[in-house]
């Protein structure tokens, strides 16, 4: 295993090309041998040059002739990042970038790496900005300034509008502090480090870094890792009014468990089950670790469209519907450009079944909550407005969005449904 950061960084960007692996997953498995400095530094290249490799290629493809084998352009966005996005000299970017392409690609694009670096280093990343996005569209323009595909571009400025989008498309290139959440019943807020949250009374942020897997209430299940934006879908959908009993709720889709950990906590408080769902059995797997506290929560593996449970058998339903997973662009690099338009068709036809069969799953009077980590309208309001247009036994209560840009949160979305 190599303890050069460089190649850890290069390493994983290659795994996410060729295998469509997740950073956030292959990532720490690497830094185990590195030193506490050589760690953050590879975790600065691989993350922030995948965020930012829109804008890099762009700069590449202004100074590169011909075509860009993959393996060296992996190499020169590293290098294209140290170069305009951190402190570290001219020369010892170029220099090490060379290096690396000549151990893992070979002697032959050595000179082409260091011709195209050099070439990069002689302006500063405004004036590439400045000139790349001169005389193009405004989503052109956008998309490479602030490194999104322009096809999410122009999909978040519908759900955010013309005002709000740089604000957003800036956070999303803004890595999230990690967030703490102290399951209730199991472990108070104050025992555990941090910040205390801006809107979850159960979240701490640990500003200064660290790793959570040191903390003994993270280790025990009794915290967890979770963004608030997430904590508020599951303490939204559990403080939803409803009359008469309230003892058994579903978790439809339930990987990989942090909302299903924190609602079957809030349901143990008074006296409710949690049956927790999810149609693929390594998730399920997730699931169980993260519910591995607590006595009143079932790990079930069904597809959620259909399961063995009877209609009108639960009080409450959570659905967080698997979707785009654009609302988590801040923490998950490699996202942005993972998806395609054609995936959103995809989605919504599943989105809707599953909301569906919610629907049909919880008695009357009580409640759906639809949520979403994408604030795509096609995946939002337009799948509940789809699914109640088909029946008139449901209506929307209430909607709620949560925004990196705002709120601090990931992009979230929960419409609350009641069943009539």
């Amino acid at each position: 295993m190599s303890a050069d950061p460089r190649e850890v960084a290069y390493d994983v960007m290659t795994a996410v090309r060729e295998r469509d692996a997740y950073v956030n997953l292959l990532l720490p498995t690497l830094l185990k041998d590195l030193s506490q400095r050589d760690a953050a530094l590879a975790t600065e290249l691989t993350s922030h040059t995948i965020r930012r490799q829109g804008t890099y290629d762009a700069i590449i493809d202004s100074v590169a002739t011909g075509k860009v084998d993959p393996a060296v352009r992996d190499a020169l966005r590293l290098g294209t990042h140290q170069l305009l996005a951190m402190r570290i000299p001219a020369h010892a970017a170029v220099d090490t970038t060379v290096r690396l392409v000549r151990r893992k690609v070979g002697h032959k694009p050595v000179g082409f790496t260091n011709a195209v670096l050099r070439k990069i280093a002689a302006k500063d990343l405004e004036t590439w900005l400045d000139e790349l996005t001169a005389g193009r569209d405004r989503y052109d323009a956008l998309a490479i300034r602030y490194s999104h595909p322009r096809w999410v571009v122009e999909a978040l400025e519908q759900a955010v509008g013309a005002d709000q989008l740089e604000a957003l498309l800036e956070a999303d290139n803004v890595p999230p502090h990690v967030t703490l959440v102290a399951r209730p019943g199991l472990v108070d807020p104050d025992e555990l480090p941090g910040e205390p949250g801006r809107h979850s009374p159960y979240a701490k942020v640990l500003t200064g870094g660290g790793d959570p897997g040191h903390i003994g209430a993270v280790r025990l299940g009794r915290a967890g890792v979770q963004d608030e934006g997430s904590q508020l879908v599951a303490i939204t959908t559990a403080e939803a009014p409803i009359e008469g009993y309230d003892t058994h709720w579903l978790d439809l889709a339930a990987g990989p468990g942090g909302k299903a950990a924190l609602l079957g906590a809030l349901a143990a408080q008074r006296g409710a089950s949690l049956v927790a769902n999810e149609v693929q059995p390594h998730r399920a797997d997730l699931v169980r670790q993260s519910v591995r506290a607590l006595k009143n929560v079932e790990v079930t593996v069904h597809d959620g469209r259909q399961g063995p449970w009877e209609e009108e058998s639960f009080d409450r339903v959570l659905l967080d519907a698997p979707c785009t997973g654009l609302g988590a662009l801040r923490r998950r690099p490699e996202a942005r450009w993972r998806r395609r338009p054609e995936d959103v068709g995809e989605l919504v036809a599943l989105q809707q079944q599953l909301l569906a069969h919610a629907i049909d799953l919880v008695r009357p009077g009580g409640v759906v909550g639809y949520a979403t980590c994408s604030p795509l309208p096609a995946e939002t309001r337009a799948v509940v407005d789809a699914v109640l247009a088909e029946r008139h036994d449901a209506e929307v209560e209430s909607e709620h969005h949560w925004w990196p840009h705002t709120d601090g949160t990931d992009a979230m979305y929960l419409a609350v449904l009641r069943r009539r």
